[in-house]
């Protein structure tokens, strides 16, 4: 997560933007002697990751529940431009919504698309549905933003947001879905109303966002997190990605005794953070069986205007789809 105003910075980007060369800047870093402990492994490193990152991020959310710190994450629609052309009723699965900068833009955007969204944060789920439903400009945005509880890297997602299509009929979803609230997979509702509470999603969402969140999630989880997406697809869905390229600003910022992993960070609020290399998300991806559709790093050059200082910023866009025909 980034502070107030790296988001700022964040929001305002442009996808494909090349302010500067990416292989210009790896040069530039592998080159300078004080950023050597960036390029290798902390022996400080944890062979195992902690069980759970949810009460540090509980705490980070609760510290940004300020207004001032939202920022609508609008270039997303001209990122993904699926979002706006999807057909009717289409399902979208937003994974770590924080507080709504992403579902927020896309709602009102396209008012046919239903939003999934899920954080590890009940708090963090309250304080989206509040932003949403004060931005709200009609009544469907209440009943298209369907929130809940749900720690990806160390459950999963629950039963029902993959449900068969093609069982007999609604009761027996129904007792499928109830079958997923017993297991306490993390799974509860905060806002559904009684005849729709469990009711399943009819067999996958359409698309998946990941918007900065897989770096949050210890590296030894990222292919578990992977494949849950690949298998809440419907055949031929896809996820967006977006999160911290290699060599961004922010990572360099760490000094060596945050570092928990290679490429791997520890702020001192107890969240963590990786930063991505092309061929390490395509690994991710690939292996989990997506196709790779897009790749590339943003290079953007922002501009802190209080204290007039140059910032290099790096982000990894991808896109990529779960094959028409694949077999969960």
């Amino acid at each position: 997560m980034s502070s107030e105003g790296e988001a700022e910075a964040e929001a305002e980007a442009q996808y494909f933007c090349k302010d500067f060369d990416w292989e210009d800047l790896r040069a530039e870093i592998e080159a300078n002697p004080s950023f050597a402990y960036h390029l290798e492994s902390s022996s400080s490193s944890s062979s195992a990751p902690p069980e759970s990152d949810v009460q540090a991020w509980k705490q980070f959310h609760l510290r940004h529940a300020s207004g001032k710190f939202f920022k609508e994450r609008r270039y997303l629609l001209k990122e993904f431009p699926e979002l706006l052309s999807c057909p009717p009723n289409s399902m979208l699965l937003e994974v770590g919504c924080g507080n709504g900068s992403t579902a927020l833009p896309i709602l009102r955007a396209n008012k046919d698309l239903i939003v999934y969204a899920c954080d590890c944060s009940d708090e963090t789920l309250e304080r989206a549905k509040e932003i949403i439903s004060a931005a709200s400009t009609d009544a469907s945005f209440k009943h298209r933003f369907r929130t809940f509880c749900c720690d990806l890297s160390t459950n999963g997602f629950p039963n029902w947001l993959a449900c068969n299509p093609s069982q007999d009929n609604f009761l027996q979803k129904q007792s499928y879905c109830l079958s997923g609230v017993r297991e306490d997979n993390g799974l509860h509702f905060t806002n559904l109303s009684p005849s729709e509470e469990f009711e399943c999603c009819g067999g996958g969402v359409d698309f998946v966002t990941l918007i900065f969140t897989l770096s949050a999630v210890p590296l030894e989880r990222m292919p578990k997190s992977v494949k849950e997406c690949f298998i809440v697809l419907k055949p031929g869905g896809m996820v967006f990605f977006r999160d911290y390229g290699l060599y961004d600003m922010t990572m360099l910022r760490f000094e060596p005794d945050k570092q928990v992993g290679f490429r791997e960070y520890m702020r001192s609020d107890g969240t963590r953070s990786y930063f991505f290399c092309l061929d390490t998300v395509r690994s991710l991806f690939l292996g989990a069986g997506f196709t790779e559709l897009e790749l590339d790093y943003c290079c953007v050059k922002s501009v802190n205007r209080q204290k007039g200082k140059s910032m290099q910023r790096v982000w990894v866009h991808g896109k990529f789809q779960k094959p028409a025909l694949s077999c969960q």
